[in-house]
């Protein structure tokens, strides 16, 4: 992404009533962005009606913004409201305005409603969440409906599902602008979880542990700290002293994927950061994450970003001019 001498704008869109969970989001994530020591995002929440503004929780916010602070935006974030939901005209008219412009646009949750609402959603996928999935389906039916995923994005539009799917959409969008160690980074001081992606399921039927999300917590934590090993579902059941199949359902009810996937998303997730901070070799790359070889480093990449493992460095890279020296070229 070319350096800004500005930070990057974005309007959130806050309808009536709002979900204030939906508008503490960015303002968690994104305010945490330094480039340089200066912020990486301006943030400003925006409504249809400024002054007071009912929220979902019951409670009334002040926004003094108006609409008008959507024509100045980079990037357009629709905020959800609680049910029962209507599509806002108004917000309708500047949405669909934003996109005319060729703005980025996003929704969380129900938000999702309006940008369907203004025809930007038509033939492409696009999710909410679970519980409206089917009045999004019935309302829209040319909306490729994704309705068990986190989020989804085509073309220029994201869509998120509900309550901390709007995390992983906003994280995803700081990974775009700014690489995958700063969305790490920004992730780790906001204590959630790194960069997962869209595809991982919105929930499972499989029940919670007791824990509640922590039985595997010390095994995923071994695994981080060994990525650069080969290793294996006999040795993650190991060091979490159950079996191969417990192992599997604990770690598929905590995390929403097996542990094989979860492992490999965060070796691909390690590469990325290794592409972006140092000049290492695609091979060093590689073996360093525990992807093996260049080659399925380059595979795993490609299928993750669009992008050979070259070309995301010379994108996102941090280095500057420094040279790159050993790359292989399987890259």
């Amino acid at each position: 992404m070319p350096e800004q001498l500005s930070p990057h704008r974005i309007a959130v869109i806050a309808p009536s009533p709002v979900s204030m969970f939906n508008l503490a989001i960015p303002e968690m994530l994104f305010g945490k962005v330094e480039r340089d020591g200066r912020p990486g995002y301006e943030v400003v929440i925006c409504t249809a009606e400024p002054g007071p503004l009912p929220t979902s929780g019951g409670l009334d916010l002040y926004v003094p913004h108006g609409l008008d602070a959507v024509r100045d935006a980079d990037t357009v974030l629709v905020a959800g409201t609680g049910a029962p939901f209507e599509p806002e005209a108004r917000i309708v008219a500047a949405v669909r305005e934003a996109a005319a412009t060729g703005k980025r646009i996003a929704a969380l949750c129900t938000g999702a409603f309006q940008l369907a609402e203004a025809g930007l959603l038509q033939g492409r996928k696009a999710t909410t969440y679970w519980a409206h999935a089917e009045e999004l389906r019935t309302r829209y039916p040319q909306v490729e409906l994704c309705a068990d995923v986190l989020y989804v994005q085509d073309g220029p539009y994201l869509t998120a599902s509900g309550y901390a799917a709007g995390i992983d959409l906003c994280l995803h969008l700081i990974r775009t602008d700014y690489g995958a160690a700063v969305a790490n980074k920004v992730a780790r001081l906001a204590l959630v979880a790194p960069v997962r992606p869209g595809g991982q399921t919105q929930f499972t039927q499989t029940p919670l542990p007791p824990e509640r999300g922590t039985a595997c917590a010390d095994t995923r934590g071994w695994a981080m700290r060994n990525l650069d090993k080969p290793l294996t579902l006999a040795e993650l059941a190991r060091h979490s002293g159950v079996s191969v199949r417990t192992l599997t359902r604990r770690f598929h009810a905590e995390s929403g994927v097996s542990p094989l996937q979860w492992l490999l998303h965060q070796r691909i997730e390690r590469a990325k950061e290794l592409l972006e901070t140092t000049a290492l070799s695609m091979d060093q790359v590689a073996r360093a994450c525990g992807l093996g070889t260049a080659d399925s480093l380059r595979a795993h990449v490609v299928r993750r970003t669009g992008l050979t493992p070259s070309a995301y460095r010379a994108q996102f890279s941090r280095l500057g001019t420094t040279s790159v020296t050993g790359t292989s070229s399987a890259a």
